[in-house]
């Protein structure tokens, strides 16, 4: 572990998002991602008195415009800072996709050093923005020996997030992210991070050796119908993620639909609820939990639907069939 003194050695990744973003010239077309790490460390003073900074300027953009090619490539570059010394990092990124980035590094980064992802709600063009206290807190985080063996973790608005749990449950508040049903693992107070529990990391996943397949993600509604889950195979898609009713519910008519592709690409079953576990063995109606896990779905046990498809699509593009991704679901 690299140290200057006593500080642990932190690398500090920006990505861009509100946090990073201003107006042109002054101008009122709306903020756009323009800091970068070192800019965006400078902005908050005091940090360097409980760690040595690393910033690297690693992309600048909206979160929405991330994809798993940017990821793995930040997974593996923060493998390698770990391997030269450093004692944890943080990610600083937009908050549209923090749940999904997050449990990407959760999956992929498999030393037990801290990996922070945090961000903010408010831009700095307004009053009281939170990027400032977001980010020292998540370095405060990243340079805890208590958060070692966490996995990857979302800090904002105080809160520490296990990342397989988080989720943004807002449009614009500050105290957008929730964790269903675990809660916040932790805490910080006056500088210091308070660890309330601690959870079982999931197994993880190797770095992909080649691009990250198609995975689609298909949300049930009322009245729907199965056109969309036929198109899924044809369209190319090597895998689909459902987001059904309930505990694992979706319309009786669409459930041939659902069978037959079952039998070509790997379907998995989660939850548009948000909170809580795929059900296994309760309900038997057709279209039911025991009648789509019978025709081969996955149950995606408590993640959400865009969770289950970072996991699905990260197993595919190390090769794994419909046998590996069930027994993959089955051990979260």
């Amino acid at each position: 572990m690299v140290t200057a003194g006593d500080r642990p050695l932190v690398t500090v990744f920006s990505l861009g998002g509100t946090i990073a973003s201003t107006n042109a010239q002054g101008t009122a077309a709306g903020v756009t991602p323009r800091l970068n790490a070192e800019e965006l460390l400078a902005g908050v003073p005091g940090l360097d008195g409980f760690a040595e900074l690393e910033p690297v300027a690693f992309r600048r953009t909206a979160s929405g415009d991330l994809a798993f090619g940017d990821l793995v490539a930040l997974a593996a570059e923060i493998g390698a800072r770990f391997e030269a010394g450093a004692a944890g990092a943080v990610v600083v990124q937009g908050t549209d996709t923090i749940e999904e980035t997050s449990f990407v590094l959760d999956l992929l980064v498999g030393a037990p050093n801290p990996v922070v992802v945090t961000g903010a709600m408010r831009n700095p063009t307004l009053a009281g923005p939170d990027g400032p206290a977001n980010l020292r807190a998540a370095v405060r985080v990243a340079a805890s020996p208590e958060a070692r063996g966490l996995g990857a973790l979302v800090v904002l608005n105080d809160e520490i997030h296990a990342a397989r749990f988080v989720a943004k449950t807002h449009t614009s508040s500050p105290a957008a992210f929730r964790s269903a049903p675990a809660g916040p693992v932790g805490w910080l107070v006056e500088d210091r991070t308070r660890i309330a529990a601690r959870t079982e990391r999931p197994s993880g996943v190797p770095l992909p050796p080649g691009p990250v397949p198609p995975v689609a993600l298909l949300t049930m509604s009322l009245g729907g119908d199965d056109r969309l889950i036929e198109q899924v195979g044809a369209l190319g898609y090597a895998g689909l993620v459902v987001e059904s009713f309930g505990g694992g519910h979706v319309p009786s008519w669409t459930v041939p639909a659902l069978e037959r592709l079952a039998a070509s690409i790997p379907v998995v079953l989660a939850s548009r609820t948000g909170g809580g576990d795929v059900l296994h063995a309760t309900y038997g109606f057709p279209g039911s939990e025991r009648d789509l896990i019978a025709r081969g779905l996955v149950p995606a046990g408590f993640l959400t639907g865009p969770k289950a498809r970072v996991l699905l699509s990260l197993l595919l593009a190390n090769g794994a069939g419909t046998d590996e991704v069930r027994k993959a679901f089955a051990g979260i």
